[in-house]
């Protein structure tokens, strides 16, 4: 091999043209499993403020938040080993067989969450196996996504991997949802002894099914265009050494990591303060300092609904990238963070009406993320080192920053008393988007780096008809 990665010349290749059925079969199988993933990652959360911290931490007092949010920050210790071990699997086998694997391992981890003894039955043995299990949740989690990500990107026609991009986030956000109104539902059913003694178990119990039909649609599809066109071209880069691949992206992709970077921090760090941290901000940190907070079922019903809101308008925002460009949706979500984050906290703090402003308002910040960064990010590396060098980037990058989030606010507001640190960190964010952004290069339209040119049949030109009206070619 050579010093340095051959970047073919755009445009001297002619294009590959997939069947249009082929890319909605990926995008569905992605997504699929996409929902599937995050149901289960997020329902430890939507559970963890009134509910898992007495199942697990009962004797912890005050701090029994703090640990049980440490015991979810514990999975994204695991998130980097993940993307690293799957990652480079993806890149030498294809990214198919690794995202079945993830998706399968997710659902059967879930499960035996759900199966675990509470601490009145196993003492201090019960948060250590949620910390274990937490684990291998963050394993299996730090190659799905960007697995997922890469998936659809390299099925997606050059021309709309922006709409079809943001099918993958549409996917998380339904995947949160349907945990959240699980989880909401039990809650609101059950009377507080049942849901501690064992309704808490019913949401993980649905994982099983979820991950079942993702898997079948997984192992159902072949591999990507990019991912068959590198391996006929150069067969021998399935052998491609870590050490080389790791030696690629410092010598000649320095910058394109470091904006993946800042562009999944400020993408998560927003992710992780609405989806888990704001429940409990809302049901237990302010009415432990005295303020209004509200109960589990309202701000669950809340988060619901902004995320109903999400879903109706992301796919539209990806598709207005495909026609505008990445880099103006994506500064205008970190400018509105850096504006328009502690006013929302602050709203938060003012009564159901005001609650449900700011987070709507955290909501469409992140969306302006959501639709655009999964046809962003993996634009900015070539198919022979794609999954893995945004496996390792992505989960590093959010385990560091976004995954401790939660943890780190709600321990600085038991410390100091000082309820605006949610909106601090949401500025901080925003002030890492807005220079991500700035050296982002655009790749709105153009095929990804080390592939061909890629269309697909709906967007062949019509065949020419006859007077009668009868095709004198069949489009190809």
């Amino acid at each position: 091999m050579t010093d340095r990665p051959r970047r073919p010349r755009r445009g001297l290749r002619p294009p590959v043209v997939q069947e249009e059925r082929t890319v909605h079969r990926a995008v569905a199988a992605a997504s699929v499993g996409n929902v599937a993933e995050w149901y289960d990652f997020g329902i430890y959360s939507y559970l963890a403020a009134g509910v898992l911290d007495q199942v697990f931490f009962a004797d912890f007092g005050p701090w029994a938040a703090v640990y049980t949010l440490g015991a979810f920050a514990a999975a994204f210790v695991m998130r980097p080993l993940g993307g690293f071990v799957f990652g480079r699997l993806g890149d030498r086998f294809g990214r198919t067989k690794v995202l079945s694997a993830t998706v399968l391992m997710m659902a059967a981890a879930t499960v035996l969450l759900g199966l675990l003894p509470d601490y009145g039955a196993a003492g201090l043995l019960a948060p250590v196996l949620v910390l274990l299990v937490r684990m291998l949740q963050g394993f299996s989690a730090g190659g799905e996504y960007t697995g997922a990500l890469t998936l659809i990107a390299e099925y997606a026609p050059d021309r709309r991997r922006g709409f079809f991009g943001s099918w993958l986030e549409f996917s998380t956000l339904t995947g949160y949802a349907l945990g959240a109104g699980t989880c909401g539902a039990v809650v609101a059913l059950l009377p507080p002894d049942a849901l501690l003694a064992w309704g808490w178990r019913v949401p993980f119990m649905l994982a099983l099914p979820l991950g079942l039909i993702g898997l079948y649609l997984r192992i159902r599809l072949e591999d990507t265009p990019a991912f068959r066109q590198l391996m006929e071209r150069s067969p021998v880069l399935a052998t491609m050494t870590t050490r080389r691949a790791v030696q690629i992206v410092l010598r000649h992709y320095r910058t394109p990591a470091l904006v993946a970077a800042g562009i999944v921090v400020a993408w998560n760090v927003t992710n992780y303060v609405l989806t888990n941290y704001v429940p409990t901000y809302l049901t237990s940190t302010l009415p432990r300092h005295g303020e209004g907070g509200t109960s589990n079922a309202v701000a669950t019903g809340m988060q619901v609904a902004v995320m109903v809101v999400m879903l109706c308008a992301i796919v539209g925002v990806g598709r207005l990238s495909d026609r505008i460009g990445r880099k103006p949706v994506l500064m205008t979500g970190s400018v509105a963070l850096v504006l328009l984050g502690l006013p929302a906290v602050w709203l938060l703090r003012a009564g159901t009406g005001g609650q449900a402003l700011g987070l709507l308002i955290i909501g469409l910040c992140l969306m302006c993320f959501a639709a655009v960064s999964p046809s962003t990010l993996p634009a900015l590396f070539p198919t022979m080192i794609r999954y893995s060098s945004l496996a390792v980037i992505f989960n590093l990058s959010v385990s560091l920053f976004a995954g401790t989030a939660p943890t780190i606010i709600e321990a600085a507001v038991t410390a100091t008393g000082n309820l605006d640190w949610p909106g601090y960190y949401l500025i901080g964010a925003g002030i890492i988007g807005i220079v991500a952004t700035h050296f982002l290069r655009e790749h709105a339209g153009k095929p990804l780096d080390g592939a061909a040119p890629l269309t697909s049949s709906a967007e062949l030109p019509p065949p020419p008809l006859s007077e009668d009206g009868v095709p004198l070619e069949l489009p190809r």
